[in-house]
C-alpha cells in the first residue's frame, strides 16, 4: 500500500505543517505522487467505462519510521463493486465482505422491497384502485343528479302551495317530500356501503404495503447505526472514536449515508494504523461531472462539509496542521475606494478576499468597516451581498428607508448589473441566457448544486467579449441573484462548462477569483434620477 516514489522527490522539502483539507493548494509532493497515480489509473482499462462516470481519488504523502518519504492512494465509497484493491489502501469497514452483517441484512431490506414492489405492481390491487376512482366518481355523479332531482321537485311544490291547495293535496306533498327523502337516504347509504366494502379491501393492501416500508426504514434505520459504529476513527493522538459519536456534537445528530467512506479519512486511518506521519494530503477528479454537483477531470478538490469536515476534525488532533487560509484577515486596514455617496446612500468598490457581511471568524467585512465609519447610519447598512472572493460595486444605504426602497429594487429585478469574469478556457457561443436552477449542497455549504426538484430560478446573460489561447474574457447580466449563480453557471456542463479562474470551489485555485462586479443601476429612492455605477476591473 505504501508506494516509494517513481519520479525523484529528494530536491523538494517537506511542508512544515499538514495539509489544511478544506482549502489547501496542492503541495509539489502531492502533485508528484497525484501524477503517478493517475498513471497508474490509467492503465486499468477494466475500470475505464465505470471511471468515465467519475469517482474521487486522493493521495496522502507520509514519512515511515525509517525516515523514507511516500505516499498513499485511495479512493471514494468502491471501485468496480468492491472495496479492497491492491493499490489503494482499504476502507476503514468493509462493509461489502460477503459474510458480514451488513451484506446479511441488506440482502434482507432487498427482500422486504421486492415484496413492496410486488404489492405495488399486483394485477388486484391495481384494479381495486382503479374501480375505487370509478365508483367515487359515479357516488358524486349520482348524489349531485339526486340532489338536483330534490330541489327540482321541492320547487315544483312551492309553486303548487302558491296556489293554496287542499288538505290532502298538502298532505300528499308532504308524503312525496318524505319519500323522496327516504330514497336520498337509502342511495346515500348504498354508494357509502358499495365504496366502504372497496376502501376496505383497497386499505388492506395498502397497510401491508406501509407495514413492510416501515419495517424497511426500522431495519435500515438500525443497520445504519450498526455500521457507523464500526467506524472506529483514529487520530494523531491514538484516540477513537466511531462515527455515531463523532456526529453527534454536530447539528444533523446523526452520520449522513456514506460517511467515513471518503478518501481522506481511508488514508489517515491506514497511515495511523502503520505508524505512518501524515505529511500532505489532496484529493482529485477522475472522470466526468455528476450531474447535480461540478467536478471537472483532474482538478483538486477541498473535502466535503457535510460528510468529511466532523471526521477531519477529529482525525487530524495531533498533527500540525496548516490555519485555514480564509482566517487571515488581509483587509483589517484596507480604505474601501468609494464610488458614490450622498446623505441617503454610497456605492463603493469591495476588494477581493474581503466579506460584504460578518461571517462565522473575527475576519472583517465591509459591513465593519462602514458600521464604524458610519456610526449614525440606521438600518442593515448592507443592500446586497458579494461572494468573499468577487470584487466590485457593493450598494450601502445610509437610513432604514433607503434600504427598504433598494432591496426593493432588487426583489423586483429592477437594478441592472453587469460583472466581468475570465474563464479558465474557450467557449464556443459568443453570447446567450443560462437557466438552471440553484440550491445548497446540503452535504457540503456552501458550494451550490444545480437541481431541478429543490432549485430557485436563477437566469444569467452573457456576452463574450475577448478570447485568448486559453482563457475567455465575458460579461454576466444576472437577471436573478442566487448564491454563487455566475460560478455556477459558469462551471455546470449544463451551463458553460468553463469554470471562472481562480474558483476554488468549482474550478481551479489562482492568485483569485476573476470575477468583478462592474456596473449597478438603480433608481435613487429620493431623487428619482437613475444613478449608474461602473468600476473597471483591475484584471
Amino acid at each position: 500500500m505504501l508506494h516509494p516514489f517513481i519520479h525523484k522527490v529528494t530536491h523538494l522539502p517537506l511542508p512544515e505543517q499538514f495539509t489544511y483539507p478544506f482549502h489547501y493548494t496542492p503541495h509539489p509532493l502531492c502533485l508528484i505522487a497525484t501524477e503517478e497515480v493517475q498513471d497508474y489509473i490509467k492503465t486499468q482499462k477494466q475500470w475505464e467505462q465505470e471511471l468515465q462516470q467519475g469517482k474521487m481519488f486522493g493521495v496522502l504523502v507520509v514519512q515511515a519510521p525509517n525516515g523514507e518519504i511516500g505516499y498513499l492512494a485511495a479512493f471514494s465509497g468502491n471501485l468496480a463493486g468492491k472495496n479492497l484493491h491492491s493499490y489503494f489502501v482499504p476502507p476503514v469497514y468493509d462493509l461489502l465482505q460477503p459474510d458480514g452483517f451488513f451484506r446479511i441484512e441488506e440482502e434482507k431490506i432487498s427482500a422486504i422491497n421486492i415484496q413492496i414492489r410486488q404489492l405495488q405492481e399486483d394485477s388486484y390491487y391495481l384494479a381495486l384502485k382503479q374501480k375505487l376512482t370509478e365508483e367515487n366518481i359515479l357516488n358524486r355523479q349520482a348524489i349531485t343528479q339526486a340532489k338536483a332531482a330534490l330541489k327540482v321537485a321541492k320547487e315544483v311544490r312551492e309553486l303548487r302551495r302558491v296556489n293554496n291547495p287542499d288538505e290532502a293535496e298538502q298532505a300528499a306533498m308532504i308524503r312525496e317530500s318524505q319519500h323522496q327523502k327516504a330514497e336520498f337516504k337509502r342511495l346515500e347509504k348504498y354508494w357509502k356501503d358499495r365504496i366502504t366494502a372497496l376502501q376496505k379491501e383497497t386499505d388492506d393492501y395498502t397497510a401491508k404495503i406501509e407495514a413492510l416500508k416501515n419495517e424497511r426504514k426500522i431495519r435500515s434505520a438500525a443497520l445504519q447505526q450498526k455500521l457507523f459504529k464500526q467506524f472506529k476513527m483514529l487520530n494523531a493522538n491514538g484516540e477513537i472514536k466511531d462515527l455515531c459519536a463523532i456526529f453527534k456534537q454536530t447539528v444533523q445528530k446523526t452520520p449522513p449515508a456514506g460517511a467515513g467512506e471518503c478518501a481522506a479519512p481511508k488514508l489517515l486511518q491506514y497511515a495511523y494504523l502503520h505508524q505512518l506521519k501524515p505529511i500532505a494530503m489532496a484529493e482529485f477528479w477522475w472522470g466526468n461531472s455528476p450531474k447535480a454537483e461540478i467536478r471537472h477531470h483532474g482538478y483538486y478538490y477541498p473535502a466535503c462539509k457535510g460528510k468529511c469536515e466532523p471526521i477531519l476534525k477529529h482525525m487530524l488532533q495531533g498533527l500540525d496542521v496548516e490555519p485555514n487560509p480564509l482566517s487571515n484577515d488581509l483587509h483589517k486596514k484596507t480604505t474601501l475606494e468609494v464610488l458614490f455617496e450622498d446623505e441617503q446612500l454610497l456605492v463603493v468598490n469591495k476588494p477581493a478576499g474581503m466579506l460584504s457581511v460578518p461571517g462565522k471568524g473575527e475576519i472583517n467585512s465591509v459591513y465593519q468597516h462602514l458600521r464604524t465609519q458610519y456610526p449614525d447610519a440606521t438600518g442593515p447598512m448592507i443592500v446586497h451581498r458579494l461572494d468573499m472572493a468577487t470584487s466590485g460595486v457593493l450598494l450601502i444605504a445610509k437610513t432604514k428607508e433607503t434600504h427598504q426602497n433598494l432591496q426593493a429594487q432588487f426583489k423586483n429585478r429592477t437594478v441592472k448589473k453587469r460583472y466581468i469574469a475570465l474563464l479558465d478556457g474557450i467557449i464556443a457561443p459568443d453570447e446567450g441566457v443560462l437557466n438552471l436552477p440553484i440550491c445548497p449542497d446540503p452535504l457540503d455549504r456552501p458550494r451550490q448544486i444545480v437541481n431541478k426538484e429543490y432549485g430557485k430560478t436563477a437566469i444569467t446573460k452573457y456576452q463574450v467579449l475577448e478570447r485568448n489561447e486559453s482563457q475567455t474574457r465575458i460579461a454576466f447580466y444576472p437577471l436573478t441573484g442566487r448564491t454563487h449563480q455566475l460560478r455556477v453557471h459558469a462551471a455546470h456542463p449544463l451551463g458553460l462548462n468553463c469554470p471562472i479562474t481562480g474558483d476554488e470551489l468549482y474550478g481551479k485555485q489562482a492568485d483569485r477569483l476573476y470575477l468583478h462586479a462592474e456596473y449597478l443601476e438603480f433608481v435613487h429612492p429620493v431623487s428619482g434620477e437613475i444613478i449608474r455605477i461602473e468600476r473597471k476591473a483591475d484584471f
